[in-house]
């Protein structure tokens, strides 16, 4: 229990600090997201985005027409979230993604859970645990999007200057998939190579994209 206030206490003071920084705003890595989810985002879906942190992707599917639970662990995450997308989401969720209740509670009942740069901030077991609620969360043909940072890039050397308090193991495409491995994979790869407008995502994103995702049902 007092090892899950330190995390929270950890989260609320990154998003003190971090209210507007790049973190908060449009990035390539932000805009290649939204280029997958694109394919399958469409009015009237029922959206989770778990790990919403300044609910810059609640704001998108928001603006998408969907109907959106942004979910953080940080009340200071939801409270900058909840001015980002001016108090549009159906309902901002203080929850642990590890607590059966909430799967309980919201069993078969999304069409999309969203997440990025969640999974690697928790120990295997957890994860797995985690995503077991969210095929429990979704509807039968709903889809859960993962992106996940990559270990072989650049950014694994630099995150630590920039999110010293926060611990983060980076996946490879193997050990996402492997995650994954009880869901029917239907896209998976790599983004974000070089910040520029033509980077060769589609021809070695899976190996040295900064971001790693999967597309499952």
């Amino acid at each position: 229990m007092v090892k899950g206030a330190e995390m929270r206490e950890k989260w609320d003071d990154y998003w003190n600090r971090n209210e507007r920084t790049r973190f908060t705003r449009v990035s390539w890595s932000k805009r290649r997201i939204i280029g997958i989810l694109d394919e399958y985002v469409k009015d009237g879906l029922v959206v989770l985005d778990a790990g919403c942190g300044s609910g810059f992707f609640s704001n998108y599917f928001i603006s998408s027409g969907c109907r959106v639970y942004s979910l953080d662990y940080s009340a200071r995450a939801l409270g900058v979230a909840r001015r980002l997308t001016r108090d549009r989401s159906e309902s901002y969720l203080q929850r642990d993604l590890l607590d059966k209740r909430l799967t309980e509670e919201f069993e078969h009942y999304f069409d999309i859970i969203f997440t990025d740069g969640l999974f690697e901030h928790f120990p295997e077991d957890s994860q797995r645990n985690i995503l077991d609620g969210f095929v429990t969360m979704k509807k039968e043909d709903g889809l859960i999007a993962t992106f996940v940072p990559n270990k072989f890039t650049l950014w694994t050397l630099l995150r630590p200057l920039f999110m010293p308090q926060i611990k983060e193991v980076p996946f490879t495409l193997s050990r996402l998939k492997s995650l994954h491995s009880r869901c029917q994979i239907l896209r998976s790869g790599g983004l974000n190579i070089l910040p520029v407008r033509h980077s060769p995502d589609k021809l070695i994103g899976r190996y040295f994209g900064m971001l790693l995702y999967i597309i499952c049902t």
